[in-house]
């Protein structure tokens, strides 16, 4: 099909006749950083994200029918999708405290959520060996929680695929999920391209009932560009997608980001061809890094995510050196680097494997975090943090409630959620990630 660009047509033709403005932004189309010209706001024509019903409305089916289930715009990036599928989930419970389900390496906006919505959580907590790295769920660790849960969970929650490239099983999930009723969601932020995959890795194509997706991470796509999906059994939920967001959402959208989620739909047309073209440069990159001694974590198809002690090397230590060759990595921190592909970095992958390579390896180093231990709920994630508080050296807070909203992100495995009690082993871990002090309930 010949995809249309319904809003980035209108915008451009708007910019194109030189209006004189007296509407917002407040710089009048009058450049400042070049990008003026196409930034508009709800004028005649140009239609409304709060209640699409022209130009966006039209954009957001086109983007539907290129993922295969409906889709919703964000400008506020997966963060406002994961609140609004929370709400969602918790407003079709059946009255009294939801109850969800979530795999603990979960991003702050999930932990915002349930702030605002006061549902309450049960962790499925990662291994011992995998406390920091991910938190691998099976489809068995799934049946065994929901059939143990005080009550029916409004949903499961995961991560996939998580910062570092894990990606869970979300088939087999799926599956256990629909015969005990439950809704599976997904924040699939880093995996908007999984779609084009051949087969598609799409957690909608693989049964969830709800999903998020960042475009911005993984498509040519300005920063805050995201989607919410709805999968067949999402349909319930359909007629409430929209309020939903807007109860988190801003009613000033920026339009040069709806611009560019509306471009993307013409360049996601050919994205299938694109990505069967570039990613055995990628396999072929990782096979060369694992055979030069750089041990590779995560499965996803385009991130690279090295465990720096295999090679000798902290994560922090990695960046730095490929920082004197001006390249810059996604993520990195004691253990791990992180470096996030595209299409778009085909002409840098032999700068990248040059960079790699001339880095001497070293004997392999051994890191020993902390074991991790599940902490003790005491308050729930609205309790703790509406609460009165204060900030403690970590040393201090042993036996205090955590009521700190801020977990880490890029996400991990918190140590210590809000609401949680702060014991020992959590004192030792927070110290070892360097989290000095702390917020806690007074």
């Amino acid at each position: 099909m010949t995809v249309k660009t319904p809003v980035c047509d209108f915008v451009r033709e708007y910019a194109d006749k030189n209006p004189v403005r007296f509407h917002m932004p407040g710089h009048k189309g009058r450049a400042h950083l070049g990008c003026e010209k196409l930034d508009i706001t709800e004028i005649d024509g140009a239609d409304a994200l709060v209640s699409p019903s022209g130009i966006i409305a039209e954009s957001e089916k086109t983007a539907g029918t290129l993922f295969g289930c409906r889709t919703f715009y964000s400008t506020e990036g997966s963060s406002l999708c994961i609140r609004a599928m929370m709400r969602l989930a918790a407003g079709h419970s059946g009255g009294g405290r939801p109850l969800v389900l979530a795999a603990r390496n979960v991003h702050t906006a999930f932990i915002t959520a349930a702030a605002l919505l006061d549902f309450d959580i049960s962790w499925l907590n990662p291994r011992q060996d995998e406390a920091r790295e991910c938190c691998s769920v099976s489809p068995g660790d799934v049946e065994r929680a929901i059939n143990g849960a005080e009550k029916k969970p409004c949903a499961v929650y995961l991560t996939s695929p998580d910062y570092l490239g894990n990606e869970a099983d979300i088939k087999g999930i799926s599956a256990v999920c629909r015969n005990h009723g439950v809704p599976l969601l997904v924040d699939g932020a880093h995996g908007a391209y999984l779609r084009f995959l051949t087969p598609s890795r799409h957690p909608i194509d693989l049964g969830a009932d709800m999903c998020c997706a960042s475009a911005h991470k993984t498509l040519p796509v300005l920063t805050g560009g995201a989607y919410l999906f709805l999968g067949p059994g999402a349909e319930k939920y359909a007629g409430d997608a929209r309020e939903a967001m807007n109860l988190f959402g801003t009613t000033s959208p920026s339009y040069l980001i709806l611009q560019s989620l509306d471009a993307c739909n013409a360049y996601l047309e050919n994205h299938r061809q694109r990505l069967a073209s570039f990613l055995p440069r990628v396999e072929e990159l990782k096979s060369r890094l694992t055979e030069a001694g750089f041990g590779l974590t995560g499965s996803e198809p385009l991130k690279i995510t090295v465990n720096a002690p295999s090679c000798g090397y902290t994560g922090d230590g990695l960046a730095e050196a490929l920082i004197k060759r001006n390249i810059f990595c996604e993520y990195h921190d004691s253990e791990h680097l992180t470096l996030m592909l595209t299409p778009e970095n085909e002409d840098d992958l032999p700068l990248l494997s040059r960079a790699l390579s001339e880095i001497p390896k070293r004997k392999p180093i051994t890191l020993s975090p902390p074991p991790f231990s599940p902490p003790r709920r005491i308050l729930s994630v609205h309790e703790a943090c509406f609460a009165e508080k204060e900030t403690l050296p970590t040393r201090k807070c042993l036996g205090r409630v955590m009521a700190d909203l801020t977990v880490k992100c890029p996400p991990a495995v918190p140590t210590v959620m809000c609401g949680e009690e702060i014991d020992e082993a959590g004192i030792q871990r927070l110290l070892y990630y360097g989290a000095e002090t702390c917020t806690v309930v007074k």
